[in-house]
């Protein structure tokens, strides 16, 4: 019997699945009372935890030997944390014919949270673009984000939305930055555990995100925010972010044609700069929302998979175009983007 598989064209992640399967799983079985507690606990401890783990994976001598390139650096965080943004807000006017306020918020929060690195190696690879600027541009994305995006949430959603305060504040450096730098600082020890570890620390990684996506559940259906949205508004939803998602494409692809990078250049600006890190933003959105995270988190992860899919057939065709005069150089065969491309499409970074 032959294995059943989808089409090429249509990456299913299948950690999508596994995170709708915790949202069923926390709508007939909320975590309620002491078990709310425990849980709550447990999510907190694995958010500090997932931020840990990331800066003990980022290498800032990679990051550091990368601002060589740095107009395309600067490019990519300008679409992610500048052009994103004034997207998100221009969607405001969809507000509340397309969209609840809620879904609103939570499509804004999605604007702000940084780029992939994963998934945009491994398409930038698919594509034949620059695979060492990929993984500095989403390691420098993922980098600024720990600091931005809690600032940009706070600035533009305002305390009404999320429930920003000073307490917010210490709660975000506490459980984000200050795990963040301690993996930086303890990388020189702990480096080469995590690479020898990175499958079974993945498996953490990922169960760590997933019992935040229960716990933020669990809470929204105890406090019945899930009766705010209907189908309607969930397919209005997926129509705003198609849209969104292709003005992003066009934008990279044609502006950094406009800036006159090359070829491969152009395939890392696009993949890195068109996309949102689900890894990074769960457990943001779990620290900043408290118990609007359910619905703050949505947006994310619809629009997670949608570029996915999208991304695939797009680098599938870039990787049938003609090659520059000169082009291939920037490729390389580069380790760290070799075990991307073995894992990126189907991660959540």
């Amino acid at each position: 019997m032959k294995r059943l598989q989808w089409p090429s064209w249509m990456p299913i992640d299948a950690y999508i699945l596994l995170l709708l399967g915790t949202v069923g799983l926390a709508a007939l079985l909320p975590a309620r009372g002491t078990a709310a507690d425990v849980a709550s606990g447990a999510s907190t401890a694995a958010i500090a935890f997932l931020f840990f783990l990331y800066g003990a994976r980022l290498s800032t001598r990679e990051a550091l030997d990368g601002l060589k390139h740095w107009r395309l650096h600067v490019t990519v965080l300008a679409c992610t944390f500048v052009v994103f943004p004034l997207l998100g807000l221009a969607a405001r006017a969809l507000e509340p014919v397309f969209l609840t306020h809620s879904l609103y918020t939570g499509l804004l929060f999605c604007t702000l949270v940084p780029s992939t690195i994963q998934s945009s190696i491994a398409f930038t690879s698919i594509a034949r673009g620059n695979v060492p600027a990929a993984i500095c541009a989403g390691s420098f994305s993922s980098l600024v984000g720990i600091v931005l995006t809690p600032l940009l949430a706070a600035t533009l959603l305002g305390s009404g939305s999320g429930g920003f305060s000073a307490d917010s504040i210490v709660e975000i450096v506490l459980q984000l930055l200050v795990p963040f730098v301690a993996g930086q600082v303890l990388r020189r020890w702990i480096g080469g555990f995590v690479v020898r570890h990175k499958k079974v620390l993945g498996l953490v990684d990922r169960g760590s995100i997933l019992l935040v996506v229960y716990v933020a559940f669990s809470e929204g259906m105890v406090r019945g925010i899930w009766s705010q949205v209907s189908p309607v508004r969930l397919a209005g939803l997926l129509a705003v972010e198609a849209v969104l998602l292709a003005v992003m494409l066009a934008l990279t692809w044609y502006g950094a044609k406009a800036l006159r990078f090359g070829r491969e250049d152009r395939i890392a600006i696009q993949f890195a700069g068109s996309k949102k890190s689900l890894a990074s933003g769960l457990p943001m959105a779990s620290v900043l929302f408290g118990a609007e995270a359910s619905l703050a988190v949505l947006p994310l992860m619809l629009f997670h998979q949608m570029q996915l899919m999208v991304c695939a057939v797009i680098a599938k065709r870039r990787s049938r175009d003609p090659l520059e005069p000169g082009a291939g150089q920037g490729r390389g065969p580069d380790a760290a983007a070799r075990s991307a491309v073995g894992t990126g499409t189907r991660s959540g970074g």
